[in-house]
């Protein structure tokens, strides 16, 4: 009886041949989550292309937007992207001050970014631009929005990632995650490069 309450007690061993967590399983996890990304992007660009002129006698493109104003914002997640860039030089340099000096510019341009995109939402809700005016307005709230929203949460993650580089310094934990990260920035900016192509010079231009 003793030996049988005792083999009841005993913490039951498990033996692997094989790392429980495969070294390479976060960025695959994370590559397929970027894919899914991609799926509701375009998604939101087909909406975008069947919406786009649909103006129900309101503004165009040419008539709201700022293409010099955008041309700014986009200058600001692009040099963003490049910051980004020199963190994760220092980062294998381990360098834990320079990666955190690099992210901190990073996050400025990224709060630059989306401060400027809600300054040209406030503008275009004071002129009566609304999302419920016109088909063409809904997608590009939907499609610019979603984007916004995505940096936003970048720069949230930036800020996490900074206070755990400060805390536990460059440990190949948080040289992965930077590395998702970089992957999720860098993401972004190809976005964006399509929304100013296509809303924006083509909305203009076209």
């Amino acid at each position: 009886m003793a030996n049988t309450t005792a083999s009841q007690t005993e913490a039951p061993v498990f033996y692997l041949k094989e790392e429980h967590h495969p070294q390479n399983g976060t960025m695959l996890g994370f590559w397929l989550y970027l894919m899914s990304d991609c799926l509701i992007f375009a998604i939101l660009f087909a909406t975008h292309g069947v919406l786009g002129r649909n103006y129900a006698a309101g503004p165009s493109p040419a008539d709201l937007f700022d293409l010099e104003l955008v041309a700014i914002n986009t200058s600001m997640l692009l040099f963003s992207s490049i910051t980004y860039g020199f963190a994760m030089l220092a980062m294998e340099k381990g360098s834990i001050k320079g990666t955190q000096m690099w992210l901190a510019i990073t996050g400025l341009f990224g709060i630059a970014f989306v401060g400027l995109e809600l300054y040209e939402f406030h503008h275009l809700w004071h002129i009566g631009a609304t999302p419920m005016r016109s088909g063409f307005l809904s997608s590009f709230y939907t499609l610019v929005a979603t984007h916004g929203l995505h940096v936003t949460f970048g720069i949230i993650w930036l800020v996490t990632l900074m206070f755990q580089v400060g805390k536990r310094g460059l440990v190949p934990e948080n040289k992965r995650r930077l590395m998702c990260l970089s992957l999720f920035w860098h993401f972004l900016d190809v976005i964006w490069i399509g929304v100013f192509s296509v809303v924006y010079l083509l909305g203009v231009l076209g």
